[in-house]
Parts: structure tokens; sequence; C-alpha cells
């Protein structure tokens, strides 16, 4: 393979204790056309991360790991300011794990067993909201909407009462509202463009985000202006303030 080519095949790093189960990943996502290298610990994990010059693109992260377990690694992650993609790959499959996976940063949560072609789709999904986040966005670094002012690059916003540090998928979701201003958008088109997938109880997590929104920058939440629910559909944003 020409290093040109190379350079177009996205880079994944597989965090798995069990190595026949690390082995058949690293086979089955390479047959899809990806890199894979893996490692045994989250020890292992934080320092490749740490010492490849090359970069990986997306971290597959079992949870039960040995010492460091996902959740930290994900954390520490997080701290250092490095936003690469992470799924996380567990045992337990709860909405409680699930939320605690999402809320550490992670990009999405996979309930073992599964299938290995819906790894494939949850992967490619996060890479495309992956490349997506870190394009151009076509509304300019700073939205304003109302006495609001949100800032996509430093990921604070300023509103008539306070000022507030977004988290990177408060600030994608405010983005992609401002893109889509005026237009009715599902849920299937957010969680597709802002998750990069589709999950069983992702409506709620939507939802939730929303809600969020709406405390943030709303007068009255209850009754918002900007963040209009369609019901049945999704939502649309107006810049302007609606009834």
């Amino acid at each position: 393979m020409s290093n040109e080519n190379r350079e177009c095949v996205p880079r994944l790093l597989v965090v798995e204790d069990d190595r026949l189960v690390a082995d058949g990943l690293c086979r089955n996502l390479e047959l899809e056309g990806f890199e894979t290298r893996a490692v045994g610990t989250g020890e292992d994990a934080l320092s490749t991360l740490a010492g490849d010059a090359t970069g990986f693109d997306l971290v597959i992260l079992d949870i039960m790991l040995p010492g460091i377990d996902g959740l930290e690694v994900c954390r520490n992650l997080r701290s250092q300011g490095n936003d690469i993609p992470v799924l996380f790959l567990t045992a337990r499959g709860s909405d409680a794990d699930r939320v605690l996976g999402l809320r550490t940063g992670a990009d999405d949560y996979l309930t073992k067993p599964f299938l290995v072609e819906e790894l494939v789709l949850r992967v490619r999904g996060i890479l495309r909201r992956s490349a997506w986040s870190r394009s151009t966005s076509r509304v300019g670094p700073e939205i304003a909407f109302g006495a609001n002012r949100v800032n996509l690059e430093t990921m604070q916003a300023h509103t008539n009462t306070q000022t507030l540090a977004l988290t990177e998928r408060e600030a994608m979701l405010i983005r992609f509202f401002a893109e889509n201003e005026g237009r009715v958008v599902n849920r299937g088109e957010l969680l597709e463009q802002v998750w990069g997938y589709t999950f069983d109880t992702a409506t709620r997590t939507l939802d939730t985000f929303v809600h969020r929104l709406r405390r943030y920058f709303e007068d009255d939440p209850h009754r918002p202006r900007h963040f209009h629910t369609v019901r049945g559909v999704g939502y649309r944003f107006t810049a302007s303030a609606e009834d």
C-alpha cells in the first residue's frame, strides 16, 4: 500500500484485555478497510496514544480492563484535552451505564455481544461526525441568537445572565441547529450528524441535550422561543425569538 493511500486509511486503537476478542476485532475491522493496533490495558492505551506521532482516528475501548479501566482512560484523555473519538465496549447495558459512559466523554457505547456489522456502522458513523465537527462551520465561528452568543472555537457561551463553558456535544448541536435555521430536522438526522449514530435510547439522550440548551439560553425553558419541538418529527431552531 502506498504512503498516499495509507494516509486515507482510518487508524483505530483497540483496547481489549481478551487477546482472542482483540484479534478477532482487528481482523474484521481490517477486512473493512481500517488499520488497527491492539493493546490490552488502560495504561498501554494512554502510553500508545501519547507516544504515537502518526496518531489514531478512533479508540475502541473496553470498559472492564485490568488496572485503569476504560472509564478512567476516557476521563484521562478528556482532561488532557485529547478529543479523539471513543467507542466504549461493555457487557453492562443498562441505561445508567450508557449515560455514565457518554458523560465521561465517549462518543458511543456498544453492549456485548454485538454483531461486527453493527460495530463497523458505529465506527463509520463516529468518523463521519468527527470529520464534520472539525470542518469549517457554514455560519462562522460565532453564533448569535437573541441575547445569546456562542463561540464554536472556544466553546464558550454568553447569555444576558451568565457565561457558560459548553461541552463539545452541546457546541456541535448548536452549530447544527444554526446551520439549519428555520428547517425542521428530525431526530434521526440530528443523531447521525451530531452523534454519528443511532441507538435505542438516543431519542431520550437527544431530548435531554435540547432541554439543557433551553435551560441555558431560553428566558422561559418551558416556553422556548429558539429551540422549538415539532411533535412527532424533531426540532426547529430560529435565531429570532418566536412564540
